[in-house]
């Protein structure tokens, strides 16, 4: 596959590109994304589906601009895909002709199920869900797929979008009940099967309806990929964006640039959330573009990552860790340790996982300056460890590598964060067991490491001699009345 690859999607509302660039086989990260609100079905949906002159030339200077920004970043592949708006219009053919003769650009023109499917497969190998359905709402089509057990089941798609509700009610000044027993009898053709207790909202209304129940409810953490609502306890929140006024959607924390159709955005989402008795909803920020690029990327499996290929690590690695050490005594330190102190706390198989997730990528601080690592690994984790976790999971992950060996985790974070965070005495021994299991891989030139408890009293044995890791170990912060012992070939240390 290309080193670099060009997603353009041209949607009924906007038409975006997106650029990724591969860092390996799996890996790989976003490099530019470009947003146009061409509205290129403006006045279509009162005029038979026809394409108008004002959003033709809307979106030709939008493809203008973005094939002048795909030159620039020298990229090998570009795919263009359109939706609703050019697959309902008469005059599609005129407009892909045009594009094609004066920009060089080629327009696949996706049905709606093909829509959901990529929508899907970017969901699927980007979130942390085995079951759902995703629902994309766009300007002319709503796209959604039924998942069960990591499974695509089925997809379907309805002729009811944004932009289309606004065109035929809103700006008719028909009221929200016809808009409604409209949307109801589009919902009358969904298959009874689709029902599913967690949806998972792709689209520019979901996200913007998940930023505004985050800042509604001050969520601690400013991430929108991957927020995790209650159905129930924001359904009064869902009414008030659907009755108000332009004027009263800021008060919402709704952004400016959705105000024109967010308000159908929401009245089509509440009204499938109802229909398929969700009661939570998953935020995704990927959809039709990731999903373009994992179709392509992952067609040699099966359309899925890898089970022990998670991408964001795999990304990280490839991109932050210059050093490209040996990790398997790493690894095999972490488990060792990780067996021999869960008896001490309110342990699972996941704290498991997360603490050798976090060691992993536990060099990563490097790439700016060694001073304060620590700091810069947090700061990258925050930041780029996005994709098949949840919210809970990542910070757990960036809270224990911002962890020092003098203290067992950085309080104002964890006061931040608490409410999505593991109990405080587990983010202690989590700490404990990195902080420890780096000291002891870092000194250990893969000596072979044992543990042991007798009472109180961590017992640590190496087959060679640790004299740096016993210094380290003087200063380590321990989990309160627990003491640790090293005791190498050579040499024994006591510290409480």
């Amino acid at each position: 596959m290309p080193k670099r690859t060009a997603i353009i999607d041209i949607g009924s509302n906007s038409a975006r590109l997106v650029i990724f660039q591969r860092t390996s086989r799996y890996g790989f990260h976003l490099i530019n994304q470009q947003k146009s609100r061409v509205r290129i079905g403006e006045g279509a949906y009162e005029a038979g589906g026809y394409l108008q002159d004002i959003g033709i030339e809307r979106a030709f200077n939008a493809l203008h601009s973005f094939k002048h920004t795909i030159k620039e970043y020298k990229v090998d592949r570009v795919y263009t895909v359109a939706t609703s708006a050019l697959r309902d219009a008469p005059n599609r053919a005129d407009f892909i002709r045009l594009i094609r003769k004066h920009l060089g650009i080629n327009i696949k023109v996706i049905d709606g199920i093909q829509e959901a499917k990529y929508g899907a497969i970017a969901a699927l190998n980007l979130l942390p869900f085995k079951d759902a359905i995703t629902v994309d709402i766009g300007g002319g089509s709503t796209d959604m797929t039924l998942i069960e057990n990591g499974h695509i089941i089925q997809s379907i798609s309805l002729n009811l979008g944004t932009v289309r509700l606004k065109e035929l009610f809103t700006d008719t000044k028909r009221n929200n009940s016809e808009a409604r027993e409209y949307i109801r009898n589009q919902l009358k053709s969904i298959p009874e099967t689709f029902k599913s207790s967690l949806v998972v909202g792709i689209g520019g209304s979901a996200r913007a309806l998940g930023r505004g129940v985050m800042l509604q409810n001050n969520y601690p953490f400013d991430k929108i990929h991957a927020f995790r609502y209650s159905v129930a306890k924001n359904r009064d929140y869902f009414k008030k964006v659907i009755k108000a006024s332009i004027d009263e959607l800021e008060q919402l924390s709704i952004k400016k640039n959705r105000f024109d159709t967010i308000r159908e955005g929401t009245l089509i989402f509440s009204e499938l959330l109802e229909y398929f008795g969700s009661k939570e909803v998953l935020t995704s920020g990927v959809g039709v573009r990731e999903g373009v690029f994992l179709a392509n990327l992952l067609r040699n499996d099966k359309g899925r990552f890898p089970p022990m290929i998670n991408p964001s690590i795999r990304s990280i690695k490839d991109r932050f860790d210059l050093l490209k050490l040996p990790e398997g005594n790493k690894e095999y330190i972490g488990k060792q340790l990780f067996k021999i102190i869960e008896p001490r706390f309110d342990s699972t198989k996941e704290y498991q996982e997360l603490l050798i997730k976090a060691l992993s990528l536990s060099n990563i601080g490097k790439v700016l300056t060694i001073y304060k690592e620590h700091q810069h690994a947090f700061y990258i984790a925050m930041q780029e460890l996005n994709f098949g976790f949840t919210h809970s999971q990542m910070l757990t992950i960036a809270i224990l590598m911002r962890s020092k060996g003098d203290r067992l985790y950085y309080k104002p974070l964890y006061r931040e964060y608490k409410s999505l965070l593991p109990p405080k005495t587990v983010i202690k021994w989590l700490s404990f067991a990195y902080s420890l299991t780096l000291i002891l891989y870092e000194n250990s030139s893969n000596a072979k490491i044992t543990f042991n408890w007798e009472g109180s009293t961590l017992k640590i044995r190496s087959d060679k001699k640790l004299y740096l890791a016993n210094e380290e170990i003087n200063s380590l912060k321990t989990p309160k009345g627990i003491k640790v012992i090293l005791i190498d070939n050579k040499a024994m240390n006591l510290i409480s």
